[in-house]
């Protein structure tokens, strides 16, 4: 039963993320996280920082990852076809209609429409994520925040915002810097 119901959670994810990885993360939340409980929030955290450092789209990667922790190789195998099985059917028939219409006012007036949505749906995932990293579980204060985690985040938006530094560089120094911290405060003791 849990097989069917990785298949069925992510067959939806896979069909209503559109916009990209990004966009598809409040999806994935919702299924993981607050319907079935799979993940906790700070796991569903892990799985995105997994999910982006690894090769391929990040609704992929969370599939695989989601499915192996609820059911082994079985359940990576049924989620992530659940997953690319939607996006396969729907990008054959849509490439055949756009071929068709692409220069068809309202096709176009659908298309800059859908934009404003996708910037939520990543915007929401952002927050979302960010209030896991600074608060956790718990209620959002500034008497709760965790400042180390809030200093990092703007030490690594300067590259970000100022450089065309590769994203994944930028986890790796945010990594470092959160064991240096950790080592430094003492709340994680030497590696050698």
């Amino acid at each position: 039963m849990t097989i069917l119901a990785l298949f069925l959670s992510f067959i939806q994810i896979g069909l209503f993320s559109f916009g990209g990885g990004y966009a598809a993360l409040p999806l994935i939340q919702s299924q993981v996280v607050d319907l079935h409980g799979w993940l906790t929030m700070e796991e569903f955290s892990d799985l995105i920082t997994i999910s982006q450092m690894t090769p391929g789209p990040i609704a992929i990667n969370s599939a695989t990852f989601v499915g192996i922790k609820i059911a082994g190789i079985p359940g990576a195998v049924v989620a992530t076809l659940g997953c690319v099985l939607p996006a396969c059917i729907l990008v054959t028939v849509i490439a055949k209609l756009y071929l068709k219409y692409r220069n068809m006012a309202m096709l176009q007036g659908v298309l800059h429409a859908l934009r404003p949505a996708v910037v939520a749906l990543i915007a929401s995932a952002g927050i979302s994520v960010m209030v896991s990293a600074l608060w956790g579980e718990g209620a959002v204060s500034l008497s709760g925040a965790d400042w180390k985690m809030a200093v990092i985040f703007l030490i690594c938006l300067v590259p970000l915002l100022k450089t065309r530094v590769n994203p994944v560089w930028v986890m790796a120094g945010a990594g470092v810097c959160n064991l240096l911290a950790g080592v430094i405060s003492g709340s994680l003791p030497l590696p050698f």
